[in-house]
C-alpha cells in the first residue's frame, strides 16, 4: 500500500514520513510494520501494515487540495454549540476521521468562537491541537518550515 519514502497523515498525530517497512515478531506473531517518523511529536512509531485503513492512515493531500482547504476558512456558517462539551466531542471525532476538511472545519468554527469571546481551557487545546496537525500536513505538502506554515495559516485565518 505505502512505500518508503511516503507521506502520509495519521489521525491526531498528524503528517508523517515512512522510513522502513520492518518485519517484526511480536508474541510469536510475524507482521511487517511500517516504520513512520512524524516530525511534530518529534516520534517514530511502527503500525501494523494490515491495521492503515482501521486507524485512518492516508497519503498527504496533494497541493490543489491543500490550497482549497486555506480558502475554506472564510467559507460556510459555522456549528453554534453552546455546550462546551458537547462541542468538545464534536470536534474530537471529526479530528479523528483524518479528514482534512474536518480539521480545517474545527480550526475554523474555534477561531471564529475565540473572536467572540475567550475560548475555555478545552476550546484552547483542541485548537492548538486542531492547528498543530494542520501545520504538519502543510509542512510536507508545500515544503516549507514550521513557522513558514504557522505564519500562512494565521494569515489565512486573520484575513
Amino acid at each position: 500500500m505505502f512505500e518508503i519514502g511516503d507521506k502520509v497523515f495519521y489521525p491526531m498525530h498528524g503528517a508523517a514520513v515512512i522510513e522502513a517497512i520492518e518485519e517484526k515478531e511480536i508474541l510469536g506473531e510475524k507482521q511487517l510494520y511500517y516504520v513512520m517518523n512524524i516530525p511534530l511529536k518529534d516520534m517514530q512509531v511502527m503500525i501494523p501494515k494490515n491495521k492503515t485503513t482501521d486507524l485512518g492512515i492516508r497519503e498527504v493531500v496533494d497541493a490543489d487540495i491543500m490550497e482549497n482547504v486555506l480558502t475554506y476558512f472564510h467559507d460556510g456558517e459555522s456549528q453554534t454549540i453552546g455546550n462546551p462539551l458537547h462541542r468538545q466531542r464534536i470536534y474530537m471525532n471529526k479530528m479523528k476521521t483524518g479528514d482534512i476538511y474536518e480539521g480545517a472545519e474545527v480550526i475554523r468554527d474555534l477561531s471564529r468562537i475565540g473572536k467572540q469571546k475567550n475560548l475555555g481551557a478545552g476550546d484552547k487545546m483542541m485548537l492548538n491541537t486542531a492547528r498543530q496537525i494542520l501545520i504538519s500536513e502543510m509542512i510536507l505538502v508545500k515544503g516549507i518550515e514550521r513557522e513558514q506554515a504557522t505564519h500562512l495559516l494565521d494569515k489565512v485565518i486573520n484575513n
